[in-house]
């Protein structure tokens, strides 16, 4: 027993000591750290890894993530830029919550709330700018109670590549305006409006399944942001149970969401698009798709108010113009 006492604090204070250490390193060094449930890394959570990093890093860290079940409600706050989290494996590292819109929270939280909200609602919220997190899973295992986000993302120059996001309502929060976000190869689903927010938001590549009848997306774009939601070589998919999905509702009315190169399954109605019960809306949002392809990708029978691009049209939608601005950010370099 004494000698197992002693291994543990011997362990403890050495833990202790890398994570004194990682935090004072130099803002401009940058530091890999490894995480694994069985602990046998430098952390047991991927919290307890964030945490340690020195705030305003101004050069990229690495956390590595061992495969493992991680049940944390993991927040990247917006003192902690720069991070990078990468998994061993898509499959096999799985960060997962429960929390949903109306579940009673222990205590209050900082609003004096007594109940979880949508926006707290998340297994993983980013607030700090230039965060990638690449190969794992983000879930909510809360199930069909109403909304409960996997992800919520208030940051700007985000990345998520080779991930997957399960939830059912609301899985996706693209949350802040102004924010830029850019999804890669990445697996998202759900049952109603579970890509959403105010962000401008590119996905690329990406497969986005429906799981019931409802809508994929539901944008609430500032008037005066130029881009909402842009998907490129997507491919929309559906559980068997879902045969009557649209494409998108506004959330708000100047709501933008255009689908490029998409190659949509035979859940997506003919339709389209809804105008979530208010026809002025039919007036403000620009729903717009360019060479949609497969059973659901017809675009003859849209409704009216719906823009069908010319090549010319779709090829300025290019990353570069999308995240231009003030200043232009390409993911990846």
């Amino acid at each position: 027993m004494k000698t197992l006492f002693m291994a543990f604090c011997l362990t403890f204070l050495s833990v202790a000591a890398f994570s004194q250490a990682v935090n004072t390193a130099s803002p401009m060094k940058p530091v890999s750290v490894t995480v694994a449930a069985d602990g046998s890394g430098h952390f047991k959570t991927i919290q307890e890894a964030v945490n340690a990093f020195r705030d305003h890093l101004q050069v990229r860290v690495t956390v590595f993530i061992k495969n493992g079940i991680y049940a944390e409600k993991l927040v990247i706050p917006n003192w902690k830029p720069n991070i990078h989290l990468i998994g061993e494996s898509r499959e096999g590292v799985v960060i997962t919550g429960n929390d949903y819109s109306g579940k009673d929270y222990p205590g209050r939280d900082q609003t004096g709330k007594t109940k979880f909200q949508t926006y707290t609602s998340y297994t993983v919220l980013v607030q700090a700018p230039d965060v990638v997190i690449e190969n794992l899973t983000i879930q909510n295992t809360a199930g069909r109670v109403g909304q409960a986000v996997a992800l919520h993302v208030e940051a700007d120059r985000f990345v998520l590549k080779n991930c997957r996001l399960l939830g059912n309502q609301d899985t996706l929060y693209a949350a802040a305006e102004g924010t830029r976000q850019y999804y890669e190869n990445c697996h998202i689903e759900g049952t109603t409006d579970f890509i959403f927010g105010k962000a401008t938001a590119v996905f690329r590549n990406c497969t986005i399944k429906s799981l019931t009848d409802s809508y994929i997306t539901a944008a609430a774009t500032p008037v005066y942001q130029p881009y909402g939601f842009v998907f490129l070589d997507c491919h929309l998919t559906a559980d068997p149970a879902a045969t009557k999905v649209y494409l998108g509702r506004p959330w708000r009315p100047y709501a933008k969401t255009v689908f490029i190169r998409t190659t949509m399954d035979r859940h997506i109605l003919p339709a389209g698009w809804d105008n979530w019960n208010d026809a002025a809306n039919e007036k403000t949002v620009l729903y717009a798709e360019y060479a949609s392809s497969g059973p659901g990708g017809n675009t003859g029978q849209r409704v009216g108010w719906a823009k069908r691009l010319t090549g010319k049209e779709a090829r300025a939608y290019t990353v570069e113009a999308i995240f231009g601005g003030k200043t232009v950010w390409v993911p990846g370099r």
